[in-house]
Protein backbone atom coordinates (compact mmCIF):
# COMPACT_ATOMS: atom_id res chain seq x y z
CA UNK A 1 0.00 0.00 0.00
CA UNK A 2 1.63 3.63 -0.94
CA UNK A 3 2.44 5.50 1.91
CA UNK A 4 -0.68 8.16 2.33
CA UNK A 5 -0.71 12.06 3.68
CA UNK A 6 -1.55 11.62 6.94
CA UNK A 7 -5.17 13.08 7.06
CA UNK A 8 -6.18 12.14 9.96
CA UNK A 9 -3.28 14.55 11.92
CA UNK A 10 -6.12 17.59 10.77
CA UNK A 11 -9.25 16.25 12.75
CA UNK A 12 -8.94 17.42 15.71
CA UNK A 13 -7.78 21.00 14.82
CA UNK A 14 -10.32 20.76 12.08
CA UNK A 15 -13.18 20.24 14.52
CA UNK A 16 -12.02 22.91 16.65
CA UNK A 17 -11.95 25.16 13.21
CA UNK A 18 -15.55 24.09 13.02
CA UNK A 19 -16.78 25.00 16.46
CA UNK A 20 -15.45 28.46 16.58
CA UNK A 21 -16.85 29.07 12.78
CA UNK A 22 -20.86 27.41 14.39
CA UNK A 23 -20.52 30.09 17.49
CA UNK A 24 -19.62 32.59 14.85
CA UNK A 25 -22.68 31.85 12.91
CA UNK A 26 -24.95 32.14 15.68
CA UNK A 27 -23.39 34.86 17.31
CA UNK A 28 -23.80 36.74 14.43
CA UNK A 29 -27.52 35.15 13.49
CA UNK A 30 -28.39 37.00 17.58
CA UNK A 31 -26.03 40.01 16.81
CA UNK A 32 -27.65 40.94 13.71
CA UNK A 33 -31.68 40.03 14.68
CA UNK A 34 -31.77 37.04 12.35
CA UNK A 35 -31.41 37.62 8.50
CA UNK A 36 -31.83 40.35 6.74
CA UNK A 37 -34.74 38.42 4.65
CA UNK A 38 -35.80 39.27 1.18
CA UNK A 39 -38.47 40.31 -0.82
CA UNK A 40 -39.63 36.39 -1.05
CA UNK A 41 -39.37 36.46 2.60
CA UNK A 42 -41.79 39.57 3.93
CA UNK A 43 -45.17 40.56 4.19
CA UNK A 44 -46.40 44.07 2.40
CA UNK A 45 -46.88 45.74 -0.43
CA UNK A 46 -44.65 44.58 -3.86
CA UNK A 47 -44.47 46.38 -6.47
CA UNK A 48 -42.26 45.90 -9.93
CA UNK A 49 -41.23 49.15 -11.05
CA UNK A 50 -38.92 50.74 -14.16
CA UNK A 51 -37.16 53.87 -13.65
CA UNK A 52 -37.88 55.24 -17.50
CA UNK A 53 -38.49 58.97 -18.56
CA UNK A 54 -41.96 60.84 -19.11
CA UNK A 55 -42.64 60.69 -22.99
CA UNK A 56 -46.30 62.58 -23.04
CA UNK A 57 -49.27 63.55 -21.15
CA UNK A 58 -52.87 61.96 -22.53
CA UNK A 59 -56.00 64.61 -21.94
CA UNK A 60 -59.62 64.19 -23.12
CA UNK A 61 -61.52 67.43 -23.10
CA UNK A 62 -64.57 65.66 -25.49
CA UNK A 63 -67.81 64.29 -24.38
CA UNK A 64 -68.82 60.67 -24.06
CA UNK A 65 -65.67 58.50 -23.08
CA UNK A 66 -62.23 57.69 -24.32
CA UNK A 67 -60.65 54.73 -23.20
CA UNK A 68 -56.90 53.79 -23.51
CA UNK A 69 -55.66 49.97 -23.76
CA UNK A 70 -52.08 49.11 -25.39
CA UNK A 71 -50.10 46.16 -26.36
CA UNK A 72 -46.33 46.16 -27.39
CA UNK A 73 -47.81 46.80 -31.05
CA UNK A 74 -49.17 50.34 -30.54
CA UNK A 75 -51.97 52.32 -29.22
CA UNK A 76 -55.65 52.21 -29.22
CA UNK A 77 -58.67 54.64 -28.15
CA UNK A 78 -62.06 53.64 -28.07
CA UNK A 79 -64.57 56.73 -27.92
CA UNK A 80 -67.91 57.22 -28.31
CA UNK A 81 -70.89 56.06 -25.83
CA UNK A 82 -73.30 52.80 -26.30
CA UNK A 83 -73.76 51.96 -30.20
CA UNK A 84 -71.22 55.13 -31.37
CA UNK A 85 -68.47 53.12 -30.22
CA UNK A 86 -64.91 54.32 -32.58
CA UNK A 87 -61.73 52.56 -31.92
CA UNK A 88 -58.98 54.19 -32.84
CA UNK A 89 -55.65 52.08 -33.73
CA UNK A 90 -51.93 54.26 -33.53
CA UNK A 91 -49.67 51.14 -34.20
CA UNK A 92 -45.78 51.32 -33.85
CA UNK A 93 -44.82 50.24 -37.13
CA UNK A 94 -46.93 53.14 -38.85
CA UNK A 95 -45.84 55.82 -36.34
CA UNK A 96 -41.75 55.52 -35.38
CA UNK A 97 -41.80 58.54 -33.48
CA UNK A 98 -43.22 60.06 -30.67
CA UNK A 99 -43.70 63.11 -32.64
CA UNK A 100 -45.41 61.55 -35.72
CA UNK A 101 -47.90 59.66 -32.90
CA UNK A 102 -48.74 63.13 -31.54
CA UNK A 103 -49.77 64.51 -34.70
CA UNK A 104 -51.62 61.09 -35.78
CA UNK A 105 -54.19 61.13 -32.31
CA UNK A 106 -54.61 64.88 -32.64
CA UNK A 107 -55.51 64.62 -36.39
CA UNK A 108 -58.10 61.48 -35.61
CA UNK A 109 -58.84 62.50 -32.35
CA UNK A 110 -60.02 66.49 -32.09
CA UNK A 111 -60.55 66.79 -28.02
CA UNK A 112 -57.82 64.66 -26.93
CA UNK A 113 -54.83 66.35 -26.59
CA UNK A 114 -50.86 65.13 -26.45
CA UNK A 115 -48.80 67.33 -24.67
CA UNK A 116 -45.02 66.04 -24.79
CA UNK A 117 -42.33 65.84 -22.34
CA UNK A 118 -39.57 64.59 -24.30
CA UNK A 119 -37.74 64.90 -27.63
CA UNK A 120 -40.46 64.42 -30.64
CA UNK A 121 -37.62 61.80 -31.97
CA UNK A 122 -37.91 59.35 -29.18
CA UNK A 123 -38.96 55.96 -31.15
CA UNK A 124 -42.66 54.82 -30.03
CA UNK A 125 -40.83 51.28 -30.00
CA UNK A 126 -39.51 52.66 -26.53
CA UNK A 127 -43.32 53.71 -24.98
CA UNK A 128 -43.51 52.06 -21.29
CA UNK A 129 -46.83 52.23 -19.74
CA UNK A 130 -48.13 52.17 -15.98
CA UNK A 131 -50.29 49.59 -14.20
CA UNK A 132 -51.61 52.88 -12.08
CA UNK A 133 -53.59 55.45 -13.67
CA UNK A 134 -57.01 55.97 -15.38
CA UNK A 135 -57.74 54.31 -18.59
CA UNK A 136 -60.33 56.11 -18.95
CA UNK A 137 -59.42 59.41 -20.31
CA UNK A 138 -60.42 62.75 -18.93
CA UNK A 139 -58.91 66.65 -18.73
CA UNK A 140 -58.75 66.60 -14.84
CA UNK A 141 -55.87 64.19 -14.67
CA UNK A 142 -53.97 63.37 -17.26
CA UNK A 143 -52.25 59.63 -18.32
CA UNK A 144 -48.86 59.72 -18.43
CA UNK A 145 -46.94 57.41 -20.88
CA UNK A 146 -43.44 57.12 -20.06
CA UNK A 147 -40.61 55.89 -22.70
CA UNK A 148 -37.41 53.82 -22.11
CA UNK A 149 -34.05 54.10 -23.59
CA UNK A 150 -32.50 50.76 -24.25
CA UNK A 151 -29.21 52.40 -24.43
CA UNK A 152 -29.26 54.17 -21.19
CA UNK A 153 -27.13 53.58 -18.43
CA UNK A 154 -28.12 51.07 -15.52
CA UNK A 155 -28.76 51.90 -12.22
CA UNK A 156 -27.70 50.09 -9.39
CA UNK A 157 -29.65 48.40 -6.98
CA UNK A 158 -27.30 50.04 -4.17
CA UNK A 159 -29.08 53.75 -5.62
CA UNK A 160 -32.88 52.56 -5.24
CA UNK A 161 -32.21 51.30 -1.78
CA UNK A 162 -30.21 54.69 -1.20
CA UNK A 163 -33.75 56.48 -2.49
CA UNK A 164 -35.24 54.15 -0.28
CA UNK A 165 -33.56 54.47 3.05
CA UNK A 166 -35.85 56.94 4.41
CA UNK A 167 -38.80 55.03 4.71
CA UNK A 168 -40.38 54.68 7.82
CA UNK A 169 -40.98 50.86 7.14
CA UNK A 170 -38.79 47.79 6.60
CA UNK A 171 -37.73 48.18 2.40
CA UNK A 172 -36.37 45.62 0.66
CA UNK A 173 -35.12 45.72 -2.78
CA UNK A 174 -34.60 43.26 -5.93
CA UNK A 175 -33.20 43.42 -9.27
CA UNK A 176 -35.58 42.05 -12.29
CA UNK A 177 -34.00 41.15 -15.72
CA UNK A 178 -31.00 42.94 -17.39
CA UNK A 179 -29.09 46.12 -15.58
CA UNK A 180 -30.07 48.58 -18.95
CA UNK A 181 -33.56 47.44 -18.12
CA UNK A 182 -33.55 49.59 -14.91
CA UNK A 183 -36.42 47.24 -13.63
CA UNK A 184 -37.12 46.22 -9.88
CA UNK A 185 -38.71 44.81 -7.50
CA UNK A 186 -39.88 46.67 -3.73
CA UNK A 187 -41.14 45.66 -1.13
CA UNK A 188 -42.46 47.45 2.05
CA UNK A 189 -43.26 45.74 5.08
CA UNK A 190 -46.59 45.84 6.05
CA UNK A 191 -48.81 43.69 8.42
CA UNK A 192 -52.25 45.59 8.04
CA UNK A 193 -52.65 45.97 4.10
CA UNK A 194 -53.52 49.66 3.26
CA UNK A 195 -51.12 51.22 5.62
CA UNK A 196 -48.52 52.14 2.75
CA UNK A 197 -49.94 52.95 -1.13
CA UNK A 198 -47.72 53.17 -4.05
CA UNK A 199 -48.17 56.99 -4.24
CA UNK A 200 -45.59 56.91 -0.73
CA UNK A 201 -42.85 54.59 -2.91
CA UNK A 202 -43.44 56.85 -5.73
CA UNK A 203 -43.21 59.81 -3.82
CA UNK A 204 -39.94 58.57 -2.50
CA UNK A 205 -38.61 57.69 -5.27
CA UNK A 206 -38.69 60.62 -7.09
CA UNK A 207 -37.03 62.84 -4.62
CA UNK A 208 -33.96 60.73 -5.78
CA UNK A 209 -34.58 59.75 -9.52
CA UNK A 210 -36.34 62.88 -10.56
CA UNK A 211 -40.18 63.30 -11.01
CA UNK A 212 -42.25 61.12 -14.05
CA UNK A 213 -39.54 58.67 -13.91
CA UNK A 214 -41.33 56.03 -11.85
CA UNK A 215 -42.95 53.35 -13.43
CA UNK A 216 -45.39 50.85 -12.21
CA UNK A 217 -45.33 47.85 -13.84
CA UNK A 218 -47.52 45.89 -11.17
CA UNK A 219 -48.36 46.02 -7.46
CA UNK A 220 -49.61 43.53 -5.41
CA UNK A 221 -50.30 42.36 -1.41
CA UNK A 222 -48.75 39.41 0.13
CA UNK A 223 -49.95 38.75 3.44
CA UNK A 224 -47.99 37.59 6.48
CA UNK A 225 -49.44 34.34 6.26
CA UNK A 226 -48.16 33.38 3.21
CA UNK A 227 -44.76 34.75 3.83
CA UNK A 228 -44.65 32.56 6.90
CA UNK A 229 -46.14 29.51 4.75
CA UNK A 230 -42.77 30.10 2.56
CA UNK A 231 -40.55 30.06 5.67
CA UNK A 232 -41.80 27.34 6.91
CA UNK A 233 -40.85 25.47 3.81
CA UNK A 234 -37.79 26.65 3.37
CA UNK A 235 -37.23 24.45 6.53
CA UNK A 236 -38.95 21.51 5.67
CA UNK A 237 -36.73 21.29 2.81
CA UNK A 238 -33.72 21.32 4.71
CA UNK A 239 -35.07 19.06 7.22
CA UNK A 240 -36.45 16.43 4.57
CA UNK A 241 -32.74 16.62 2.83
CA UNK A 242 -31.06 15.84 6.25
CA UNK A 243 -33.56 13.37 6.82
CA UNK A 244 -33.41 11.36 2.93
CA UNK A 245 -29.32 11.63 3.81
CA UNK A 246 -29.27 9.81 6.64
CA UNK A 247 -31.51 7.23 5.84
CA UNK A 248 -29.91 6.75 2.64
CA UNK A 249 -26.11 6.81 4.02
CA UNK A 250 -27.61 4.30 6.80
CA UNK A 251 -28.73 1.85 4.33
CA UNK A 252 -26.32 1.90 2.11
CA UNK A 253 -23.18 1.79 4.86
CA UNK A 254 -23.38 1.80 8.43
CA UNK A 255 -25.01 4.35 10.66
CA UNK A 256 -22.10 6.11 11.93
CA UNK A 257 -21.31 7.08 8.24
CA UNK A 258 -24.74 8.11 8.48
CA UNK A 259 -24.51 10.59 11.43
CA UNK A 260 -20.99 11.72 10.08
CA UNK A 261 -22.62 12.57 6.40
CA UNK A 262 -25.52 14.50 8.11
CA UNK A 263 -23.10 16.58 10.42
CA UNK A 264 -20.95 17.62 7.99
CA UNK A 265 -24.21 18.71 5.80
CA UNK A 266 -25.74 20.62 9.01
CA UNK A 267 -22.15 22.05 9.39
CA UNK A 268 -21.72 23.39 5.46
CA UNK A 269 -25.38 24.95 6.22
CA UNK A 270 -24.44 26.47 9.50
CA UNK A 271 -21.16 28.29 7.19
CA UNK A 272 -23.40 29.34 4.85
CA UNK A 273 -25.33 31.00 7.19
CA UNK A 274 -22.78 32.68 9.11
CA UNK A 275 -21.55 34.08 5.59
CA UNK A 276 -25.15 35.45 4.34
CA UNK A 277 -25.76 36.81 7.85
CA UNK A 278 -22.32 39.05 8.74
CA UNK A 279 -22.30 40.56 4.80
CA UNK A 280 -25.65 41.52 5.34
CA UNK A 281 -26.57 39.42 1.78
CA UNK A 282 -30.76 39.59 1.44
CA UNK A 283 -32.22 36.05 1.82
CA UNK A 284 -34.08 35.25 -0.67
CA UNK A 285 -35.48 32.45 -2.02
CA UNK A 286 -32.28 31.74 -4.27
CA UNK A 287 -30.21 31.79 -1.01
CA UNK A 288 -32.17 28.77 0.31
CA UNK A 289 -31.50 27.38 -3.69
CA UNK A 290 -27.84 28.30 -2.70
CA UNK A 291 -28.12 26.28 0.41
CA UNK A 292 -29.75 23.23 -1.45
CA UNK A 293 -27.85 22.96 -4.11
CA UNK A 294 -24.45 22.73 -1.46
CA UNK A 295 -26.31 20.18 0.27
CA UNK A 296 -26.55 17.96 -2.51
CA UNK A 297 -22.77 18.65 -3.93
CA UNK A 298 -21.38 18.39 -0.89
CA UNK A 299 -23.66 14.68 0.02
CA UNK A 300 -22.42 13.73 -3.63
CA UNK A 301 -18.54 13.99 -2.57
CA UNK A 302 -19.36 12.26 1.09
CA UNK A 303 -21.14 9.26 -0.75
CA UNK A 304 -17.79 9.14 -2.76
CA UNK A 305 -15.75 9.07 -0.27
CA UNK A 306 -17.97 6.53 1.99
CA UNK A 307 -17.64 4.32 -1.35
CA UNK A 308 -13.95 4.51 -1.34
CA UNK A 309 -13.38 3.89 2.88
CA UNK A 310 -15.87 0.47 2.07
CA UNK A 311 -13.75 -0.80 -1.03
CA UNK A 312 -10.34 -0.11 1.08
CA UNK A 313 -11.87 -2.11 4.01
CA UNK A 314 -12.30 -4.88 1.22
CA UNK A 315 -8.69 -4.82 0.14
CA UNK A 316 -6.53 -3.93 3.13
CA UNK A 317 -8.84 -5.89 5.83
CA UNK A 318 -5.57 -5.85 8.47
CA UNK A 319 -4.31 -2.14 8.33
CA UNK A 320 -6.03 -0.26 10.97
CA UNK A 321 -9.15 2.09 10.30
CA UNK A 322 -7.68 5.24 10.39
CA UNK A 323 -5.14 3.98 7.81
CA UNK A 324 -7.71 2.82 5.53
CA UNK A 325 -9.55 6.45 6.22
CA UNK A 326 -6.14 8.45 4.95
CA UNK A 327 -5.64 5.69 2.03
CA UNK A 328 -9.49 6.65 1.14
CA UNK A 329 -9.24 10.40 1.83
CA UNK A 330 -5.84 10.37 -0.24
CA UNK A 331 -7.66 8.34 -3.58
CA UNK A 332 -10.57 10.98 -3.37
CA UNK A 333 -8.23 14.08 -2.97
CA UNK A 334 -7.35 14.41 -6.54
CA UNK A 335 -10.71 14.01 -7.71
CA UNK A 336 -12.08 16.47 -5.41
CA UNK A 337 -10.21 19.64 -5.63
CA UNK A 338 -10.21 18.83 -9.70
CA UNK A 339 -13.86 18.98 -9.30
CA UNK A 340 -14.87 21.65 -7.67
CA UNK A 341 -12.57 23.96 -9.29
CA UNK A 342 -14.17 23.35 -12.46
CA UNK A 343 -17.44 23.78 -10.98
CA UNK A 344 -15.98 27.02 -9.06
CA UNK A 345 -15.09 28.01 -12.64
CA UNK A 346 -18.34 27.99 -13.76
CA UNK A 347 -20.15 29.90 -10.69
CA UNK A 348 -17.15 32.35 -10.74
CA UNK A 349 -18.27 32.83 -14.74
CA UNK A 350 -22.15 34.00 -13.26
CA UNK A 351 -20.64 35.84 -10.18
CA UNK A 352 -18.80 38.25 -12.28
CA UNK A 353 -21.26 38.42 -15.04
CA UNK A 354 -24.51 38.66 -13.62
CA UNK A 355 -26.08 41.41 -11.25
CA UNK A 356 -28.51 41.19 -8.06
CA UNK A 357 -29.47 37.84 -6.43
CA UNK A 358 -27.94 35.92 -8.81
CA UNK A 359 -24.99 37.18 -7.72
CA UNK A 360 -25.35 36.81 -3.99
CA UNK A 361 -26.55 33.26 -5.21
CA UNK A 362 -23.01 32.64 -7.06
CA UNK A 363 -21.03 33.97 -4.19
CA UNK A 364 -23.02 31.84 -2.17
CA UNK A 365 -22.18 28.83 -3.91
CA UNK A 366 -18.65 29.53 -3.65
CA UNK A 367 -18.42 29.82 -0.28
CA UNK A 368 -20.50 26.71 0.07
CA UNK A 369 -17.99 24.61 -2.31
CA UNK A 370 -15.13 26.05 -0.29
CA UNK A 371 -17.04 24.68 3.16
CA UNK A 372 -18.10 20.91 1.29
CA UNK A 373 -14.30 20.32 0.23
CA UNK A 374 -13.42 20.71 4.07
CA UNK A 375 -16.39 18.85 5.25
CA UNK A 376 -15.37 15.83 3.00
CA UNK A 377 -11.70 16.31 3.64
CA UNK A 378 -11.99 16.19 7.51
CA UNK A 379 -15.27 16.66 9.34
CA UNK A 380 -16.88 13.58 8.04
CA UNK A 381 -13.77 11.18 8.47
CA UNK A 382 -12.96 13.08 11.38
CA UNK A 383 -16.67 11.75 12.60
CA UNK A 384 -16.62 8.51 11.57
CA UNK A 385 -13.19 8.04 12.97
CA UNK A 386 -14.53 9.35 16.31
CA UNK A 387 -17.32 6.63 16.25
CA UNK A 388 -14.90 3.88 15.17
CA UNK A 389 -13.05 4.58 18.30
CA UNK A 390 -15.86 4.12 20.58
CA UNK A 391 -16.85 1.08 19.06
CA UNK A 392 -13.51 -0.70 19.80
CA UNK A 393 -13.14 0.72 23.40
CA UNK A 394 -16.41 -0.94 23.83
CA UNK A 395 -15.88 -4.32 21.76
CA UNK A 396 -12.78 -4.39 24.32
CA UNK A 397 -14.51 -3.65 27.37
CA UNK A 398 -16.80 -6.40 26.46
CA UNK A 399 -14.20 -8.42 25.49
CA UNK A 400 -12.41 -7.98 28.74
CA UNK A 401 -15.49 -8.39 30.82
CA UNK A 402 -15.94 -11.91 29.12
CA UNK A 403 -12.82 -13.00 30.24
CA UNK A 404 -13.50 -12.23 33.90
Amino acid sequence: MKKAFRFSKYFFPAVIISVLLIAFSITGYVYHDGFALGVDFQAGLQQEIQIAETAFYLRWSGTGNAILSHDSNGIYIVTGTGIDLSEHRFLNSEFETIGSLKNAIEEQLEYLNVTLSANGGVSSQWLVFSSLGNLQLNNEIAYVVYYHDPESSPIDISEVRTAMAGFHIGVSVQNLGIPSDRQFMIRVEDQEEGRVTSNEIIDFLERHFGNGTIVINSSSYVDSRFSKDLTDQAGILIFLTLLLVLLYSAFRFKLQYAVGAVIAIMYDVLVIVAFVVWIRMEFTTLTIAAILTILGYSTNNTIILFDRIRENLRIYPDNSFVDILNTSLNGIFGRTIITTVTTMLAVLALFIFTTGSMKDFALALLVGMVSGVFTTLFIVPGIVNFWEKIKVKRRKKKLAAAKA
